[in-house]
């Protein structure tokens, strides 16, 4: 199941997910080379956070391969990873699927927050989703990379804020495609479900790659949290869709 959209409408232009999005797509075409072999290595080496290299569990000088090349680690510490890693991705549908969750859900998060608010919200849940991957596995060698924890709070304080709303799917099932509408909760608990068992069969393969399942589970937990502290009531109060009695106002 994709989202396409949800039906609920925002009230402030939502300057910061615009920012995100563009944030994150600068960084794929600056940083990364749009997916260059050389440049994507470079930078997942350089700025992906590795949870055995900032936690000093392995020796600097492990290679670490990574494709046809490899990663070196380095001394203990570079805890900026944490945050510079929220803005790469391993490739273009990386990117684009993490891009259009950020799009349909972000909007109205900051809707219920305002701007500042919002952009501290989203890195806390990044910041959150990266601990509790490197503590799921404090030995791990390998870059973690990608804005989907962040995203994954997000996530988190919709299905807080507006469990109810439609959320029109796009269902594959084979060659059978069709569109479906559900609400909110249902989309995103499934989604919430899906990570945690991932993450429970991750826990015995440690150290191998994959998705960072963890990351997932951590920022949608901190953002279905820090909604309760992080939303602004006089905003979320003027929407016609929060909490679990959706209503239309004239």
């Amino acid at each position: 199941m994709f989202p396409i959209k949800d039906d609920n409408p925002h009230f402030l232009t939502p300057v910061v997910t615009y920012a995100l999005v563009l944030a994150n797509a600068a960084s794929w075409f600056l940083v990364q080379g749009l997916g260059q072999e050389s440049a994507l290595v470079s930078s997942v080496c350089q700025l992906g956070l590795i949870p055995g290299e900032v936690l000093g569990r392995l020796p600097p000088g492990t290679q670490v391969p990574l494709g046809r090349a490899a990663c070196v680690l380095g001394d203990p510490g570079g805890w900026h990873t944490a945050l510079t890693s929220m803005f790469l991705h391993g490739g273009w549908m990386h990117l684009i699927g993490n891009m259009w969750f950020l799009w349909i859900f972000g909007n109205n998060v900051e809707d219920s927050m305002g701007h500042t608010r919002f952009l501290i919200f989203y890195v806390l849940c990044g910041l959150v989703a990266a601990g509790l991957q490197m503590a799921s596995s404090p030995d791990s060698p390998i870059p973690m990379v990608g804005a989907s924890g962040a995203i994954g709070g997000v996530m988190g304080a919709y299905i807080v804020l507006y469990p109810k709303v439609r959320v029109h799917m796009l269902l594959v099932l084979g060659f059978y495609v069709t569109r479906v509408v559900v609400p909110a909760i249902f989309m995103l608990g499934y989604w919430f479900a899906m990570q945690l068992l991932g993450g429970a069969v991750a826990l015995g393969r440690a150290g191998q790659g994959g998705v960072a399942f963890w990351a997932h589970v951590g920022g949608f937990a901190a953002g279905a949290l820090l909604i309760f502290v992080f939303r602004d009531r006089r905003l979320v109060d003027r929407h016609p869709y929060h909490g679990w009695s959706p209503r239309r106002r004239r």
